[in-house]
């Protein structure tokens, strides 16, 4: 799935994208650091990975959306 950075706090590794239907969804650092990241800025495209839905949703890797 891909969505837009949109928070990125570099202190915790951890912040929100932005889904294509503009929902925010919060990732934690163990989300970021599978993607093998070093830093994020908002506005950066990126793929995520997710389990569960709704509510639960939780982003489980995120990292740059390569063409």
């Amino acid at each position: 799935m891909q969505a837009t950075a949109y928070t990125y706090d570099e202190d915790t590794r951890s912040g929100s994208v932005l889904l294509d239907d503009g929902t925010p969804v919060p990732f934690d650092a163990p989300a970021f650091d599978a993607g093998g990241l070093r830093l994020l800025r908002p506005g950066q495209r990126v793929r995520i990975e997710t389990e569960g839905d709704g509510a639960a949703l939780r982003i489980t890797l995120v990292t740059l959306q390569t063409l």
